[in-house]
């Protein structure tokens, strides 16, 4: 090997080199979630097994009144001011 394939070589694994570190903490992130999703996935299932088959769960509605937000209030006051053009 002469001089200019050694500097080639030596180009081609530092070019190789960054784009492992550059790809390296999308993969490590997209496997931590396949981990979770399975974890999630898992205990949603115990959760599912666990439970009585006669006996589910609803979800039970409040019996407070709901008041609007500050916001709420606030867009709407402002849509019912006319412009009046003097």
């Amino acid at each position: 090997m002469n001089g200019n394939q050694i500097e080639g070589l030596i180009g081609m694994a530092a070019t190789l080199g960054i784009l492992v570190l550059l790809v390296l903490p999308s993969v490590i992130g997209i496997v931590r979630d396949r981990r979770v999703d399975r974890q999630l996935g898992q205990a949603q299932e115990d959760r599912e097994r666990l439970a009585a088959p006669g006996r589910r769960e609803t979800q039970k509605s409040s019996s407070r009144s709901t008041v609007p937000s500050t916001a709420t209030w606030y867009a709407d006051g402002r849509r019912s001011k006319k412009f009046v053009s003097s």
